[in-house]
């Protein structure tokens, strides 16, 4: 099987690379500025070079020779520019095109422009859709089809392809070779509880790295989590304060801000704040705000406490051979700005047939979870 060699641009912590590298793509290069996620991204993509450049200043050109390859010797961009002027979690009234941060998939498009490769797959929240009145997504399809690509775009949600949870998100998936075709939806829904509920037992303070597993796998979800890993790192439950604490306690499994008892009311918060994972359905959107119960639907569905950053891991994908590094804030921040690495596995088998000119393959490709569960 060809490797096909990937650039990653706004790489993060890896979780598009990780995807791509686990179905035998070669991840020829990260490129981000925050440091902590380099670091990341360095340890568990050994041998790829992780670089810390702001990819609004630099020319493709430079990163070509940083990297020892030429342009021909791309055949994949992917990458995911950083989302916060789009977002919904940022107020209608503080929302304008003009702002820096809903200029960098410009960048993006420059070095695809520059590089040409044969696929390139951008990621972003969904909100990018529709943002201005279109703007933005037609401008993006626009110039990916003046470079000669055929442009597909859909917004994705995760728990719709295995991932457990309800993280929707907008992809352009762009080809020179042939008619790019997303994966097929999967059939069945993977809940929360079934991504975690196999991971050791720990409450508030407790874990450390290298925890051996104290149970057997539940399901092909869990198999495919613990494929590579013989122990269990980044899962150690924070120390609540008092008053976070009760409102858990006071809290059955779903339930959520609205349910606190009178005397544990907040003022004001996200409607998910406090929130206690439910045994059945998909998690709620991960976000880089996971380390903290006030901020989200973040608390476990059976132990009083807030998620462990292995469990955050599990929900949005990256297996257990996957190791965060930094603090937990800042492992927080990687794993909620992650694009899920199981959602890449599935999309590569559509990159593969792209790049290989097999259009009419697309007609039978079925990619369901339990297919990359069982054979990823």
């Amino acid at each position: 099987m060809q490797k096909y060699n990937v650039l990653d641009l706004f790489c993060g912590c890896g979780g598009m690379s990780w995807g791509l590298k686990k179905k035998n793509f070669n991840i020829v290069a990260g490129i981000d500025n925050w440091e902590p996620a380099l670091n990341t991204y360095a340890y568990n993509h050994g041998g790829t070079k992780a670089l810390n450049l702001d990819l609004s200043r630099v020319e493709p050109s430079e990163v070509l020779r940083a990297i020892g390859k030429r342009k021909n010797e791309i055949d994949v961009i992917v990458g995911g520019p950083p989302c916060q002027g789009f977002s919904k979690n940022i107020p209608a009234y503080g929302r304008f095109l003009e702002d820096p941060r809903n200029q960098l998939y410009r960048a993006y498009l420059r070095f695809v422009h520059e590089i040409r490769p044969k696929v390139a797959i951008l990621e972003n929240v969904a909100e990018i859709y529709n943002a201005f009145g279109g703007i933005v997504r037609r401008e993006i399809i626009e110039n990916l089809e003046a470079d000669g690509y055929q442009v597909e775009v859909q917004i994705v949600n995760m728990s719709e392809y295995g991932i457990p949870q309800k993280r929707r998100r907008c992809f352009f998936f762009a080809s020179r070779l042939g008619c790019p075709v997303f994966p097929e939806k999967s059939k069945d829904m993977v809940s929360a509880w079934q991504a975690i509920s196999d991971l050791p037992i720990v409450n508030q303070g407790e874990g450390y790295d290298g925890m051996p597993y104290t149970s057997e796998c539940e399901n092909d979800y869990q198999k495919h989590m613990r494929a590579s890993s013989k122990s269990v790192f980044n899962h150690i439950a924070a120390v609540m304060n008092p008053i976070q604490t009760a409102r858990i306690s006071s809290l059955q499994p779903g339930q959520g801000l609205k349910d606190l008892p009178k005397e544990l009311q907040v003022k004001s918060g996200y409607s998910g704040a406090y929130g206690r994972l439910d045994y059945t359905s998909a998690a709620a959107t991960i976000t880089r705000w996971v380390f903290h119960v006030g901020s989200g639907r973040f608390a476990h569905p059976r132990e009083v406490r807030g998620l462990t950053m292995r469990e955050a891991a599990r929900l949005q994908s990256f297996s257990d051979d996957f190791h965060f590094l930094g603090g937990r804030n800042d492992q927080a921040g990687q794993i909620g700005n992650a694009v899920p690495p199981g959602f890449m596995e599935q999309l590569a088998d559509s990159i593969r047939i792209a790049l290989e000119g097999k259009a009419e393959e697309y007609q039978q490709l079925e990619l369901f979870s339990d297919a990359w569960a069982l054979h990823g």
